[in-house]
C-alpha cells in the first residue's frame, strides 16, 4: 500500500487529516478525511465513456450517515439505514452545487461521489466536511476537474467568526453559513441569519476563503504526489465546426432582435425563440438532402446545442450592451405584484403571491404538540414545530408529464424558505405551525416567492411573527475577459440558466435571514458581491412594501376553525398525579372534556398545553387539571364525591386524589347512629367545609353541617373532657426505666447479688468455688 496523509490546520488549532491510498482502492479516487473522532470516507468513479446523444453532465452526488458512526440503532422494523433523509440530501445538494461547475463543459462521462460518515462522537458537525473530503476523492483520481474546492461551515459567535464550529458552539451563533470555494473564488453559499447586515454576511465569506485556501492548496500537493495532477484524456462531443458557423450567422441577429423586443410573455418569447430554430433545421436539411435520417438527426442534435449557446450569447450581449432584459426590464426592475389573502376559507391561513410569470399559493395550518415532527438522524434526535413543504407540479411550467413525488430540487427550495422564516416565529407560540407552497406558475424564483407568500400566509392565520420577511433572487451577466458586468435582480428562469449566477437572500427591514448562492462563471469578487448584495437589499425593501400593503400586521385574532390552545405551568412534582398510573387520569380528562393535553418536562416545570375546538371543552380540561394541582385551604368550601362509607363516617373526594373524613358527628346537627341514617351512600355528592388539616398525617378533617342552619334550640351536648394522657417518655428513657425496674425487683429478692461486690464464703468449699471462679 502506497498510503499518503496530508494534515491542514483550522484558525483555532484543530487539525484534520487525508490519508489515501488505504482503503476503496477500487475506485478511481478515495480518500479517507477525519477531524477529532468524526471519520468519512468519499469515493468518486466515473465511466470511461459518455453515454451517446448525452450534452450534460451526469454527476450524482451521495452523502450518507451510518447509524453506528454515533453508536445507535436505525429506527424502524427493518432496523437498517433506507432512503436518505432531507438532512442527508440537503448536504448532497450542497458538494453537488460546488462541484458541478469545475467539469469541463465536454465532459459527459457518468460521474458518482460518495461520501459516508462513518464515526461520530456528536462534537464536530460532519456536514461541513463532506465537501472537502469529496473534494479530495476527485484530486486522487484522473477524473478531468478545473481545480480543488473545500467546503466549511461559518458561524459568528460573540461577534467573531468560527470556522466549522462544534455543535456546542453553534447554540451561541447568529449565523451560520456554508461556503464552498477554490483557492481563489467563492463557488456556493447557503446558510440562515439572525437579522445580520449585508457587510457581516461578506465578513463571513471573507473568513471562509482564508480557511479554505490551504485546504486547495494540500490537495494540489497531493495531486502531484500522487501523479493525478495529468488527468485522462476523453472525446465526449464530435462537432461540425462549419454548422456552427452557418447556424451563428443565420440566427445570431434574429435571437439578438426577441431578446431586445422585451416581450413579457414567456411561452410567446419561447415560441419564438423555437421557431428560429426550426426554420433553420428545416432550411439546413432541405439543402442537404443527400443526409440520411440518422445523419440528418446527428445533425440536428448538434443544432440543439450550437442554437442554445447563440440564444445565450444574444441575450447576455443585449443586456451588457443595452441594459434591456428578456422581458424588457431594467438591472434592478421588479417584476409586477400582486398578493392576496384568505383565498381559500378553511384553512387556518392563505395567501397567493404573483411576482410576474412565478405564482405561488401557500397555506397554514395550526396544530398542536402532537403534530410537531421528529427528527431521528444519525447526530440529530429533535421535534420540529415549524415546517414548511414546497411543490413544484409539472403543470406550472406548462409541461404534460406526471408528478412523481417529491425530488431534491423541492427539498432543498423548501428548506431555504424555511430557514428565511422559521427564526420570526416566536418561540412562546403554543401552535405546530405547517406552511405548503404549492408552485401554480413558475418564471424564476419559485423559492422566494414561497418566502413572500409564506409571510402573507403567517399573518393571515394569525401567527404573531416578529416580522415580515421578503425574499428576491439576483443574477449576474459577466462574460469571460471583460471587466463589463450587470447585476439582475428578480432574475427569470431563462436569466437564471443563461446566465452566471443565482444569488437568493430573504430579510426583514432590519437584516437577512437567510442566503444562497450559486456561480457558473470562473469566480465572483467581492466587489460584485457586494453590489449584488445592496442591489438585492433594495429590491427586498420594495416586496416587503407590496406584502405589508396587502396585510399590514397579523391577524389579532384566530380564525374560527382553528383550534383553541391554552399554554400554563403545574410543579413539577404534579406530572405524575395528572398523568396518572398508565395515563388513566389525563385520559379521562381528556374523553370527558373533548380536550387534548400535552405535559413536558422543561426547565424543572410541568408544561401543559390544552387544545380543543371550543372554549368549553378547553375550561372544563383545565378546570380539572388545576384541581389536580391545587392545595386544600382550611375554611374552603369543596363539592366533594362520597368515596367510601364507614360506621364512624365517610370518605369524601374534595380534589382529584385527595379524600378526608366527615366524621358521623359532623354530617348533621342531629345525632346519628349511622351514616346511612342521613340518607348518604357511596357515589353521592356531598358538599363539604375543611376544617382542619393534621399537620403530621397531613388528614383533613371535613364537615357538612357547619353549612346547613342551627336547628333552634340546639344545645350542643355536653362532652365530658378526656384524661389526660400520661406522656410517654421516649425510647431511650423507655429502656433506662425498664432497667431501673428489673434492678430493683432483683434487689428485693435474697438471691441476687451484685457481681462486682465481694461475698462472704458460707463454708469452705464454697470458698474454694469463689476463688477457683
Amino acid at each position: 500500500m502506497n498510503v499518503i496523509t496530508k494534515t491542514v490546520s483550522l484558525p483555532d488549532g484543530r487539525t484534520i487529516s487525508i490519508e489515501t491510498g488505504k482503503v476503496a482502492k477500487q475506485a478511481d479516487g478515495s480518500c479517507m478525511l477525519r477531524m477529532g473522532n468524526t471519520v468519512l470516507l468519499a469515493t468518486v468513479c466515473a465511466a470511461k465513456d459518455a453515454v451517446p446523444g448525452t450534452d450534460f453532465m451526469p454527476l450524482q452526488v451521495e452523502y450518507r450517515e451510518q447509524y453506528a458512526a454515533a453508536g445507535r440503532f436505525p429506527g424502524g422494523f427493518t432496523k437498517r439505514e433506507g432512503k436518505a433523509t432531507d438532512n442527508e440530501i440537503l448536504t448532497c445538494r450542497l458538494v453537488d452545487r460546488a462541484l458541478r461547475p469545475l467539469f469541463p463543459s465536454d465532459f459527459h462521462a457518468e460521474v458518482y461521489v460518495n461520501v459516508i460518515l462513518f464515526s461520530a462522537d456528536g462534537v464536530d458537525q460532519p456536514d461541513a466536511l463532506a465537501g472537502f473530503a469529496a473534494s479530495c476523492a476527485l484530486a486522487c483520481s484522473d477524473i478531468p476537474f478545473e481545480c480543488p474546492i473545500s467546503e466549511v461551515r461559518v458561524a459568528r459567535i460573540n461577534g467573531e467568526y468560527v470556522i466549522d464550529p462544534t455543535f456546542e458552539q453553534m447554540k451561541n451563533a447568529d449565523m451560520d453559513i456554508m461556503v464552498g470555494a477554490s483557492k481563489e473564488n467563492i463557488m456556493m453559499v447557503e446558510g440562515e441569519m439572525n437579522e445580520v447586515s449585508e457587510q457581516d454576511l461578506l465578513g463571513a465569506l471573507k473568513a471562509a476563503q482564508e480557511a479554505i485556501r490551504p485546504m486547495c492548496v494540500l490537495q494540489e500537493e497531493l495531486m502531484k504526489e500522487l501523479g493525478t495532477d495529468v488527468k485522462r484524456e476523453y472525446c465526449h462531443e464530435v462537432n461540425d465546426e462549419e454548422l456552427r458557423e452557418q447556424l451563428r450567422k443565420e440566427t445570431y441577429d434574429k435571437c439578438y432582435a426577441i431578446a431586445e423586443a422585451g416581450d413579457h410573455d414567456k411561452k410567446a418569447r419561447e415560441e419564438a425563440f423555437d421557431k428560429i430554430k426550426t426554420d433553420f433545421a428545416e432550411a439546413y436539411a432541405a439543402a442537404h438532402t443527400e443526409l440520411t435520417e440518422d445523419e440528418l438527426e446527428e445533425k440536428n442534435a448538434l443544432i440543439d446545442r450550437y442554437y442554445h449557446d447563440v440564444e445565450r450569447d444574444a441575450m447576455r450581449r443585449c443586456i451588457l450592451d443595452e441594459g434591456k432584459r428578456l422581458d424588457g426590464r431594467t438591472t434592478e426592475e421588479i417584476r409586477p405584484i400582486w398578493c392576496e389573502v384568505s383565498p381559500l376559507p378553511m384553512p387556518h391561513g392563505s395567501s397567493i403571491f404573483t411576482r410576474g410569470e412565478t405564482q405561488s399559493l401557500t397555506t397554514c395550518t395550526l396544530g398542536t404538540k402532537l403534530d410537531e415532527k421528529m427528527v431521528d438522524d444519525v447526530l440529530n434526535k429533535s421535534y420540529q414545530r415549524f415546517l414548511l413543504h414546497y411543490n413544484f407540479p409539472p403543470f406550472c411550467t406548462g409541461e404534460a408529464k406526471a408528478q412523481r413525488g417529491v425530488g431534491r430540487r423541492e427539498i432543498g427550495h423548501g428548506h431555504l424558505a424555511w430557514r428565511a422564516l422559521k427564526g420570526q416565529i416566536p418561540e412562546e407560540f403554543p401552535y405546530t405551525v405547517r406552511l405548503v407552497s404549492q408552485i401554480l406558475e413558475s418564471n424564476g424564483s419559485s423559492s422566494m416567492a414561497t418566502v413572500c407568500a409564506g409571510t402573507l400566509a403567517l399573518m393571515d392565520a394569525g401567527v404573531p411573527m416578529k416580522k415580515p420577511v421578503s425574499g428576491i433572487a439576483m443574477g449576474l451577466i459577466k462574460n469571460p475577459g471583460e471587466d463589463k458586468y450587470a447585476v439582475l435582480s428578480d432574475i427569470l428562469g431563462d436569466e437564471d440558466h443563461l446566465g452566471d449566477m443565482d444569488f437568493k437572500t430573504t430579510g426583514t427591514k432590519d437584516g437577512l435571514t437567510a442566503t444562497q448562492m450559486d456561480i457558473k462563471c470562473d469566480g465572483l469578487s467581492f466587489e460584485i458581491l457586494e453590489k449584488a448584495l445592496m442591489q438585492a437589499k433594495r429590491g427586498r425593501e420594495y416586496i416587503l412594501g407590496k406584502l405589508t400593503d396587502t396585510i399590514a400586521e397579523p391577524r389579532a385574532e384566530l380564525k374560527p376553525q382553528v383550534p383553541r390552545i391554552e399554554a400554563f405551568d403545574i410543579p413539577k412534582e404534579f406530572i405524575g398525579a395528572v398523568i396518572g398510573p398508565g395515563g388513566k387520569i389525563i385520559q379521562q380528562i381528556q374523553e370527558e372534556s373533548g380536550a387534548v393535553i400535552t405535559i413536558d418536562e422543561i426547565d424543572g416545570k410541568g408544561k401543559v398545553q390544552v387544545s380543543a375546538p371550543n372554549k368549553e371543552s378547553i375550561t372544563a380540561a383545565i378546570s380539572k387539571i388545576k384541581a389536580i394541582v391545587a392545595i386544600p385551604e382550611v375554611g374552603e368550601v369543596y363539592d366533594g364525591t362520597i368515596r367510601s362509607v364507614m360506621p364512624y363516617g365517610c370518605f369524601v373526594e374534595i380534589m382529584p386524589g385527595k379524600d378526608g373524613l366527615l366524621h358521623i358527628s359532623e354530617i348533621d346537627w342531629k345525632r346519628l347512629e349511622t351514616v346511612e341514617e342521613a340518607g348518604l351512600k357511596e357515589g353521592d355528592k356531598i358538599t363539604v367545609k375543611l376544617m382542619d388539616i393534621d399537620q403530621k398525617t397531613g388528614k383533613y378533617k371535613l364537615s357538612h353541617r357547619v353549612l346547613i342552619p342551627k336547628p333552634e334550640g340546639y344545645v350542643e351536648r355536653e362532652r365530658r373532657p378526656r384524661p389526660e394522657r400520661r406522656q410517654r417518655p421516649e425510647r431511650g428513657e423507655r429502656q433506662n426505666n425498664r432497667e431501673q425496674r428489673r434492678f430493683e425487683h432483683r434487689s428485693n429478692n435474697n438471691d441476687f447479688h451484685d457481681p462486682l461486690a465481694p461475698r462472704e464464703p458460707k463454708d469452705f468449699n464454697d470458698s474454694l468455688d469463689h476463688n477457683n471462679d
